[in-house]
C-alpha cells in the first residue's frame, strides 16, 4: 500500500517527480477524487487544467484515467492558470483538478483540487479521505460505465468574465511591466489585457517549466529584481509579477518599490465595498492592522482568519464576504466563486491607478500605515518549546496573547508579532509589525534571538 502522507499536504498534493510521486500515484488520486465527488454530490464530470511543467501533461492524463475508471467524465481545459481552473469549476459547476506546483522549483509538481463551484478541498474538507482511498486503491462500487473525455478551451471565456468584473476600457493609458516568470501568466495576461489602454512590457512570457530566468516565486525579493529594474528602465507606471500558476500577483510601484500585499488588500477592499453589495471583508491574521482599520473606515466589517485558502474560503462562505486578502498575495472574490485570482486583483489595481492621476506610490501611501518585517523563517529543532518560551517572556511583560493560528502577541506600544510553525518543514515563521521601522526591527531581532538561541 502506498503511503501518500508525504505528498498530500494541508491544502493540496505537492512533491518531487518522480521521486515522491508519478503517473501511477496520479491515477490512484484521480480514482479516489472521482469516487469522493460521486459519493458527496453525485458528480458526473471533473474538469482538469495544467501548467507548463514538463511533467504536468502526463500526470494530468494519468489522473484522468483514474477519474474515467470510476465512471466519471473528464473535461480537459488544457493549459491554464490555477484561477482559470477555478473559473472552469465555477462556470461549469463541476469539481476540478489543477496540475501545478505553483512557485516550487522545476522538479516539483502537484494537484490543487476543488469541488463544483470552486469550493475548496483541504485536509479538513476531504483531502484525508481522498488520500486514504488512493492508498487503498480499491472500491466496492462498480461503475456502470467508463467515463468519456472532452476538450474545452476556456481562456477566452475566462478573460471575458474578468473584464466584466473590472472595466479598464476608460482608464488613462498606463505603461505596465509584467513578469510572468516563464509561468502561466505568459499564457493568460496577453488574452485578458488585449486591446485595453495598456502598454504591456513582457518579461519572461515564454512558457518554460524549467524556469531558466528565475524561480516563479515573487515572495522572494530576489525574484523581483528583474521586474524592479525593468520598471525603472521603462519609466513604467506599475509592475506586476505573477507566480508559476498565476494565482498570486505582486505589485511594484513606479519607483520599483514593492507594494505590500496588505496595501493591495486594503485598496481592493475599498473598491469592493464601494459597490454597495456587501460589507464583510476577510483578512488573515498576518495582514497589516491597517487592513481592518481601513475596512471599518469605509463602512465594512473585517473578519480575521487563520492563514490558508481553505480557511479564507470557508469564512467567506459563512459570512458572504465580498473580498478576502492574505499577506502572501492571494486575493479572493465573491464574484469569482470565492476563489483566489491574481489576475482580478491586478486589474483592480490597474483600474484604481488609471482612474485618477496620481502615481502608484502616492495612491498606495494611505494604505501603508505601519512598518512590517515580512515573513522571516527560522529552522528549529523544537518549535513548540521555542514558541512557549517566547509566549512566557512576552506575557510577563504585559503582552496580550491569542492562539488562533500559532502565537500572536499584541504589545502596549501598538506593535505585534505572529509566530507560526510550518505545516511541512521544521520552521518557525515570524511576522512583526510596529508603528515605525525602528520599533519593528527591535522587536523582530529580539524574537529571533529567542527563537534561534
Amino acid at each position: 500500500m502506498a503511503d501518500l502522507s508525504s505528498i498530500i499536504k494541508a491544502y493540496d498534493v505537492r512533491g518531487v517527480v518522480p521521486d515522491q510521486w508519478d503517473e501511477d500515484v496520479a491515477r490512484r488520486i484521480g480514482a479516489a477524487f472521482a469516487e469522493f465527488v460521486v459519493g458527496e454530490t453525485g458528480a458526473t464530470a471533473v474538469v482538469t487544467a495544467h501548467d507548463m511543467r514538463p511533467s504536468s501533461v502526463p500526470l494530468s492524463r494519468a489522473f484522468a484515467e483514474g477519474v474515467l475508471s470510476r465512471g466519471v467524465d473528464v473535461v480537459e481545459a488544457g493549459l491554464g492558470s490555477t484561477d482559470l481552473l477555478y473559473f472552469a469549476a465555477g462556470s461549469l459547476d463541476v469539481p476540478g483538478a489543477m496540475f501545478t506546483a505553483s512557485h516550487n522549483p522545476a522538479q516539483y509538481n502537484g494537484i490543487k483540487l476543488c469541488r463544483a463551484g470552486a469550493a475548496p478541498v483541504g485536509q479538513e474538507s476531504g483531502l484525508v479521505t481522498i488520500r486514504e482511498w488512493a492508498e487503498r486503491d480499491s472500491y466496492e462500487r462498480a461503475p456502470e460505465r467508463t467515463g468519456g473525455v472532452s476538450q474545452r478551451d476556456l481562456l477566452a471565456e475566462y478573460a471575458a468574465h474578468l473584464r466584466s468584473l473590472v472595466d479598464l476600457s476608460a482608464i488613462r493609458r498606463l505603461r505596465v511591466v509584467v513578469d510572468a516568470g516563464n509561468g502561466m501568466g505568459g499564457h493568460t495576461v496577453p488574452v485578458v489585457l488585449d486591446g485595453l489602454p495598456l502598454d504591456v512590457v513582457p518579461l519572461y512570457f515564454e512558457l518554460d517549466g524549467t524556469f531558466p530566468n528565475h524561480e516563479a516565486n515573487p515572495l522572494d525579493p530576489a525574484n523581483l529584481v528583474d521586474l524592479q529594474e525593468a520598471v525603472r528602465r521603462e519609466g513604467a507606471d506599475i509592475g506586476l509579477a505573477f507566480d508559476g500558476d498565476a494565482d498570486r500577483v505582486f505589485v511594484v510601484d513606479e519607483r520599483g518599490e514593492p507594494v505590500s500585499p496588505s496595501a493591495v488588500t486594503a485598496l481592493v477592499a475599498v473598491r469592493e465595498l464601494a459597490k454597495g453589495r456587501g460589507t464583510t471583508v476577510i483578512h488573515n491574521l498576518i495582514t497589516s492592522r491597517a487592513v481592518p482599520e481601513i475596512v471599518r473606515e469605509h463602512g465594512g466589517q473585517p473578519v480575521r482568519t487563520r492563514v490558508g485558502h481553505s480557511f479564507i474560503k470557508a469564512e467567506m462562505a459563512r459570512t458572504d464576504a465580498v473580498f478576502g486578502g492574505e499577506h502572501s498575495a492571494h486575493y479572493y472574490f465573491r464574484d469569482f466563486w470565492r476563489a483566489d485570482t491574481g489576475m482580478l486583483a491586478a486589474m483592480h489595481v490597474l483600474a484604481a491607478l488609471g482612474e485618477q492621476g496620481r502615481t502608484l506610490s502616492e495612491l498606495t501611501a494611505g494604505y501603508s500605515r505601519y512598518a512590517a518585517s515580512g515573513e522571516v523563517n527560522s529552522t528549529v529543532d523544537d518549535a513548540a518549546a521555542r514558541t512557549a518560551a517566547v509566549r512566557e517572556a512576552f506575557e510577563a511583560e504585559g503582552g496580550t496573547v491569542d492562539e488562533l493560528d500559532g502565537l500572536t502577541v499584541d504589545l502596549p506600544d501598538g506593535s505585534w508579532f505572529n509566530l507560526r510553525a510550518s505545516n511541512t518543514e521544521p520552521l518557525l515563521r515570524l511576522n512583526v509589525e510596529a508603528p515605525d521601522r525602528a520599533r519593528m526591527e527591535r522587536l523582530r531581532d529580539r524574537v529571533l534571538e529567542m527563537v534561534r538561541a
